[in-house]
């Protein structure tokens, strides 16, 4: 007598997500945490100490400003992963798997353009015009060390460090997305459509702030 197999449960072949790099600009996050405690401590001084209207002036461009400084300054961000590069701009996140994603440009701002022609600035990778000329300065400059070095016959770090290009920052990371990109766009992980989300959590606060701003000063 035969007992029958035990069915050993299927083996779980999905694989984990990979893990995000997170790319954001210094720059605005320290912009914006100066900018937020300058209106915090004019806007608190103003409900503490104002008379009449000024209070609930000084409340409503609180509830108006707070959101909107956020929205621009520490709220940008790009995470990007093996499957998809995500997007949170100041009122839209963007979603994006690799499938849909047909270029990344960089000009005076950097941007994405998909599959379908749709564009969308990246916010989190701001370009310095400043940083890209230092850049193309410091290059010019490994490029003739090395050449003197080439002409002495010498060969060394000097040869192999002007070998790799020497970017700005936001051009790093933008060369960065390029390269995941290429990788895994034709990845069976990485297909799907591209999906667009309003950030209502940051319009709706500051639209009730600019609705009741408008009402006081319309009041007199």
């Amino acid at each position: 007598m035969t007992t029958p197999d035990r069915q050993s449960p299927a083996p779980d072949t999905s694989a984990p997500e990979s893990r995000d790099r997170i790319y954001r600009s210094p720059a605005g996050i320290v912009g914006g945490v100066l900018l937020l405690g300058l209106v915090l401590w004019l806007g608190i001084d103003a409900l503490v100490s104002g008379h009449g209207r000024t209070p609930w002036l000084a409340l409503a461009a609180l509830i108006l400003l707070i959101p909107l400084i956020m929205a621009f300054t520490l709220r940008p961000a790009v995470y990007a992963n093996e499957e998809r590069l995500r997007i949170r701009n100041p009122f839209r996140v963007i979603v994006l798997p690799w499938s849909s994603v047909a270029s990344l440009r960089s000009g005076y701002s950097n941007e994405v353009i998909t599959t379908s022609g749709a564009k969308f600035q990246i916010w989190a990778v701001p370009v310095s015009l400043r940083a890209r000329k230092k850049a193309a300065r410091r290059q010019s400059r490994a490029a003739a060390e090395a050449a003197q070095a080439g002409k002495k016959g010498r060969s060394g770090s000097s040869a192999a460090a002007s070998d790799a290009p020497i970017r700005a920052q936001s051009d790093k990371i933008m060369h960065d997305l390029r390269e995941l990109a290429d990788l895994h766009q034709k990845s069976e992980r990485a297909q799907g459509e591209p999906t667009v989300r309003w950030a209502y959590e940051v319009m709706g606060p500051a639209a009730a702030g600019a609705v009741v701003l408008a009402i006081l000063l319309a009041v007199g």
